[in-house]
């Protein structure tokens, strides 16, 4: 289905867009189109929100499908479900286009399989900080009720919300639209197959024109790639050498918070966090001696470039790395600009369901001539020792 043939349907606010998410869940469920959903529930402190598995649809009153932060990445969750298959159940899952973006990633790493989730995204303003959320509950829901009616972020929001491209429809299967329409209608549009069945399936009349909407989103757009452009550059200039890089990374204590949290790094067992990657104490000793000293924790850099070489090509921006920092590090505004870097090298979009693997995965002979080449520039520039 092309994007000029693209139609939706419209669903009526009844309070705010979240409101009509939670009425189509209830309709799916009751239909028996959908055996259970997953989506985000504020916990009992009322200072957070945790991913719930329900089938019970009572529980749906309680539940906050657009949610104004992001304790946990919505793809852990779905790895958490399906790692080790599809399972018999069909579920919804309601998620931000980063979560599932970031839920495809993993789906070709062998990580979630998604043949019976219906992946559902949203129109997302951006996200409120983490901390920010947790010092200030009742501000933060109040701050994000402002960035829904705006459509972009405020300085509450996460840095990478502010130039996020893929803040709408991105490849999944239903998506909820509702950024620069009326408040009192929220359009249902399909973005696959599966969807378009899933929609028909309940009976549902597609047939809105999006041409209104889509404009609107395409402006919001332009304004975050020249926000994204502006942000890249000053973090080019923050990169642009060694002293550059540790000078960023100067204040890392070493707690891996980062790859915790990131929903890429999947490994069971980090490198950095293996017996192989401890330091020999007297080696250390005679590090410090021949430098005039070490800086401790040590390796701080090597995980964050290593980390980076790992995932990179999947990164999907989603800035959940710098939410974790306990010490303020802008990882997420690194990490993107480093993986735009990489994924406009391999000319791959992280998140799009295409069908082909991550570059790195899949060797072509076709590319052969083209590494050639790249070894043959490499030796010209190593100089000559005769």
């Amino acid at each position: 289905m092309t994007d000029t043939e693209r139609k939706g349907a419209v669903l009526p606010v009844a309070k705010e867009p979240g409101d009509t998410v939670l009425d189509f869940l209830r309709m799916a469920m009751t239909k028996e189109a959908a055996d259970a959903v997953i989506l985000p529930m504020k916990v009992p402190s009322g200072d957070s929100y945790a991913w719930i598995l329900m089938n019970d649809i009572s529980l749906l009153d309680d539940a906050v499908p657009i949610v104004p932060t992001m304790p946990v990445q919505g793809a852990k969750a779905l790895r958490s479900l399906t790692r080790k298959g599809p399972g018999n159940l069909k579920v919804i899952a309601v998620m931000r286009p980063c979560e599932i973006r970031a839920a495809m990633e993993l789906s070709k790493l062998g990580q979630v399989h998604s043949e019976n989730l219906i992946l559902a995204t949203y129109d997302c303003p951006g996200a409120v900080q983490l901390q920010k959320y947790v010092d200030d509950p009742a501000g933060g829901d109040e701050r994000f009720s402002g960035m829904l009616k705006k459509g972009n972020p405020d300085d509450s929001a996460k840095s990478v919300c502010h130039y996020c491209e893929n803040f709408s429809i991105f490849d999944s299967d239903i998506h909820f639209g509702y950024l620069g329409l009326s408040e009192k209608e929220v359009l249902l549009v399909p973005g696959s197959g599966k969807g378009t069945e899933f929609l028909e399936e309940l009976g549902l009349d597609l047939k809105k024109d999006l041409s209104s909407w889509e404009k609107g989103i395409e402006e919001i757009r332009a304004d975050r790639v020249k926000t994204r452009k502006n942000s890249f550059e000053e973090t080019e200039i923050q990169l642009r050498d060694i002293d550059g890089l540790l000078s960023v990374f100067a204040n890392c204590i070493g707690c891996h918070n980062c790859q915790s949290a990131c929903p890429i790094c999947y490994c069971r067992l980090c490198y950095f966090d293996s017996e192989t990657a401890e330091q020999d104490p007297d080696a250390l000793i005679t590090a410090a001696e021949k430098r005039g000293g070490i800086s401790l924790p040590v390796d701080r850099i090597m995980f964050h470039t290593g980390r980076m070489a790992h995932m990179s090509l999947s990164c999907v921006s989603c800035g959940q790395c710098s939410d974790a920092c306990p010490v303020s590090i802008p990882v997420a505004d690194v990490f993107s600009y480093v993986a735009d870097q990489t994924q406009n090298t391999f000319e791959y979009i992280a998140g799009l369901n295409d069908g082909d693997p991550l570059p790195l995965r899949q060797f072509r002979k076709a590319e052969l001539p083209g590494v050639h080449e790249l070894v043959k520039d490499a030796d010209a520039e190593v100089p000559s020792h005769e």
